[in-house]
């Protein structure tokens, strides 16, 4: 007889598929599981433009990124010369990574439950970061809410963009699998503006 290894899934992949599946279904009315809306990848992006003057700029923010993702950050190159912010083509002036499969779910636990319960004067976030093709984007303005990042070691305060990546094919259905995911969004008032 073979032994059997039990597989660990992530808490918010069995949330998906025990909770948000049935009622987005039920919301929706679609007809095949997999007309469902998911969580495709989650990609974090980081500027540093003082990099052009200092290196090691660069090299704490791939180190920052690393640990609060939990994998390996490539910096990101620049497409074009300007000369106004001395910046030339090909010259490194960010970092960025792309989480999939188990990891994006790690870090959307993390995210959703420590990391942005730790934002001072935390209200919710914003609904208006939508795309328009079921994208969400959500700017931190802080990396040092993630517990991850030590303090004493952080050379620069500086914010990062976290974009959550759906086969949703409107934003109502992306606002609707990202709500029950648990994102904390703004209560907004119904008035026309």
């Amino acid at each position: 007889m073979a032994k059997t290894k039990e597989k660990y899934i992530p808490r918010l992949q069995e949330k998906y598929f025990k909770e948000i599946l049935p009622g987005m279904t039920k919301k929706f009315g679609y007809k095949n599981v997999m007309q469902v809306p998911k969580i495709e990848k989650v990609a974090l992006n980081m500027g540093v433009g003082e990099s052009t003057q200092d290196a090691k700029f660069l090299e704490a923010a791939i180190t920052d990124l690393t640990a609060i993702a939990g994998q390996k950050a490539v910096p990101t190159k620049a497409k074009k010369a300007i000369s106004n912010f001395k910046l030339r083509a090909g010259m490194s002036i960010g970092c960025r990574v792309t989480l999939r499969r188990s990891r994006m779910y790690e870090f959307l636990d993390r995210f959703l439950n420590v990391a942005l319960p730790r934002v001072r004067d935390f209200r919710g976030i914003s609904d208006r970061g939508f795309d328009g093709r079921g994208n969400y984007t959500v700017g931190i303005k802080e990396q040092i809410i993630f517990p991850e990042i030590n303090y004493d070691k952080v050379l620069k305060i500086r914010g990062l963009n976290v974009t959550i990546i759906t086969t949703a094919n409107t934003d109502e259905e992306a606002f609707e699998l990202l709500r029950l995911f648990g994102m904390p969004f703004q209560k907004r008032n119904n008035q026309a503006a």
